[in-house]
Order: C-alpha cells, then sequence, then structure tokens
C-alpha cells in the first residue's frame, strides 16, 4: 500500500498562525459586551475598527494601523448612534469609508479622515432609515460600487444606494425569522442567508426571490452561519440536534444533501467561517474559543479537509479579516487575523512555510 493515499497532497497542509509581539497588539481597548453574533471588528489595509463599551449611545474606535501599543482611554471614537453598535464594515472600494448597524434602527456611513480621528466623529456622511427594529448585519456590494446591503431583526433585508441614500430593493416576506447571516456570491449577483428558521436561502435581489432554499441546513436551534465561496457552493456553520457544532459544504443546484458534512466538538459558542477564494481555505472562529481551524475545499470526497488548529491561550470575543491586498506576501502571509480579547486587540499572522 502506497503513502500517498494515506497523506493527501496540498500546498497548505502546513499553514500555521503567529501571534505578533507584545508591542505590536492594541492594547486597553474596553471591546463591546453586546451579545450579538458579529464579529466586532474589520479592518483594511489602513484602518482597524472596533466596536467598543460606550456609555449612552453606541462607537467605534477606528485607528491606523500601525498605531500599535496602549490606547489612551480618551482615544477619539466614531459616536454618532443612539444605541449600541452591532455590526461594521469597510467599503470594498473606498479604505475611508465604513458602515455602521446599530440598535437604534439606523446605518449610518462614515468617512475616516486620511490619517485616522483626531477628534470624535459625530456627523456620519449618510444615515439610512428604513428598518424597524435593531440592524444587526450590514455588509457591501463586492463589485458594484456605493451598494449596501442591511438585514434587521425586522427580518428585512434593505439594499441601498449610498450615493444617494435611497432604498433600491427592499425584501421583505423572505424570512419568517431572525436573519443570522448574509453572505454576498462573488459577482454580486446573488447573496445567500441563515435565518433562525434554521433553513439557508440563495435569493437574486434584483427580482426579490429565493432562487434555492434548503430547510433544516442544521438541526440545532442555536445561530448558524452561511458562506458564498468562490465556485458558487455554499459553505454552513452550525449545530446538530445534540449541540455539536457541524460544518457542510452545500451545492446550489441541488441542496437536497451536503457535499460533505463534519462534526467538530460540543462546544456552545457560534462558529464565524472566513473564506479566502484564492486559497480555497476556510477558517473557522468559534466564539468564545481559543482556536481558529482551517480547512481546504476541494473538487474531489470529502471536499473539506481538515488542515490544522491554530490555539492560544485566550478565548476570542471577536475576529477581523484582513482582505487579501492588505497582507505582506514577500513573508508567504495568506491570511491575518485581528482576535479580540477583553482589553486587547492582537493580530494573527497565517504564513505558509517555503524553502
Amino acid at each position: 500500500m502506497s503513502f500517498r493515499k494515506v497523506v493527501r497532497q496540498s500546498k497548505f497542509r502546513h499553514v500555521f498562525g503567529q501571534p505578533v509581539k507584545t508591542e505590536q497588539c492594541y492594547d486597553d481597548i474596553r471591546v463591546s459586551r453586546v451579545t450579538w453574533d458579529s464579529t466586532f471588528c474589520a479592518v483594511n489595509p489602513s484602518f482597524v475598527a472596533i466596536i467598543v463599551e460606550a456609555s449612552g449611545g453606541g462607537a467605534f474606535l477606528v485607528l491606523p494601523l500601525h498605531k500599535t501599543g496602549r490606547i489612551d482611554k480618551s482615544y477619539p471614537t466614531v459616536c454618532g448612534h443612539t444605541g449600541p453598535v452591532l455590526d461594521i464594515d469597510w467599503c470594498p472600494h473606498n479604505d475611508h469609508v465604513i458602515a455602521s448597524g446599530s440598535e437604534d434602527c439606523t446605518v449610518m456611513v462614515w468617512q475616516i479622515p486620511e490619517n485616522g480621528l483626531s477628534q470624535p466623529l459625530t456627523e456620519p456622511v449618510v444615515v439610512l432609515e428604513g428598518h424597524s427594529k435593531r440592524v444587526g448585519i450590514v455588509t457591501w456590494h463586492p463589485t458594484a460600487r456605493n451598494v449596501l446591503l442591511s438585514a434587521g431583526c425586522d427580518n428585512v433585508v434593505l439594499i441601498w444606494n449610498v450615493g444617494t441614500a435611497e432604498e433600491l430593493y427592499r425584501l421583505d416576506g423572505l424570512h419568517p425569522d431572525l436573519i443570522y447571516s448574509v453572505s454576498w456570491s462573488r459577482d454580486g449577483s446573488h447573496f445567500c442567508t441563515a435565518c433562525k428558521d434554521k433553513s439557508v436561502r440563495v435569493i437574486d435581489p434584483r427580482r426579490g426571490t429565493v432562487v434555492a432554499e434548503k430547510e433544516r441546513a442544521h438541526e440545532g436551534a442555536r445561530p448558524m452561519r452561511a458562506i458564498f465561496l468562490a465556485d458558487g457552493k455554499i459553505f454552513t456553520t452550525g449545530f446538530s440536534r445534540m449541540s455539536e457544532r457541524q460544518l457542510a459544504l452545500w451545492d446550489t443546484e441541488n441542496l437536497e444533501e451536503p457535499m460533505g458534512l463534519q462534526e467538530l466538538d460540543s462546544s456552545n459558542g457560534a462558529l464565524l467561517p472566513f473564506y479566502d477564494p484564492d486559497t480555497n481555505v476556510v477558517y473557522v472562529c468559534g466564539k468564545g474559543d481559543s482556536s481558529i481551524r482551517y480547512f481546504e475545499i476541494t473538487e474531489e470526497a470529502p471536499y473539506i479537509h481538515f488542515l490544522n488548529t491554530f490555539t492560544s491561550k485566550e478565548p476570542q470575543r471577536g475576529m477581523g479579516w484582513m482582505p487579501k491586498r492588505g497582507l505582506d506576501v514577500n513573508k508567504c502571509e495568506i491570511a491575518r487575523f485581528y482576535k479580540l480579547h477583553e482589553r486587547k486587540c492582537e493580530p494573527i499572522i497565517m504564513t505558509v512555510p517555503r524553502k
């Protein structure tokens, strides 16, 4: 019997994670304690934004990437919301524009000055009002400029033209319950949602119709997530009936059975998946875990291949994910996470060892 069949050939089998030195972390940040399953952190090649505790309203910090070390308590924040901020997302087309969704039912879009904030920012560029309950998800369109999607606890998905502050599409009545996650397809023609009724739906926003739907994608009652992969397949994380955490891969052409299904463990934190389309690697970070697991998605069965786990001592409260153009490729860096602790943000660098 040859060894080839036992050990699968993979370029990413030895990917390893490495936390940066203490002086390169962002210290003394009071990370938000809101009980909402978002990442609490958004990163781009210029800035890192972190949702923080704020008295009387909602706020988030925006730090230039090079501003590491201890952050002064009086450092200015973005603080225009009247309720806690639940989700933030940087615009993929402009590194100085960020959107935030809040418990005050509004979505605000902010313009961050060139060198970061020198005073508190209270005036958004545009305020989008259309939700009747708190807004838990904001995500920019991957290819069209100035198009923003927001989803609220009123089970409505709104797609906005940020330039004119008007609703482009209002998708009402497609979700009977709370929406846990929304993910655009790579070209932005569809998006998929994971909902509290345990269904995963693929939606065409222009027609306002559900193109494909999988009921009971995961049997468990706890939150699940769904993300689009580059080839149009869908990767989901959720819980089994016995409350074990699961990963699954679905073909949108045929949602009867998952292409691959794996059980992880019986921890109870929601799993946040991050996907890298260039390497086809999915990173799974559990809220409250102290590890990041990563898997390679391939064309042949069993489709989901476990690669390795990065573990550290402290649990993570949220996670930011750097887009590809912000990485240092000369050091073979293929991913960089910004891990939120209770009082600090710690970058973790994923590298592929090469001779």
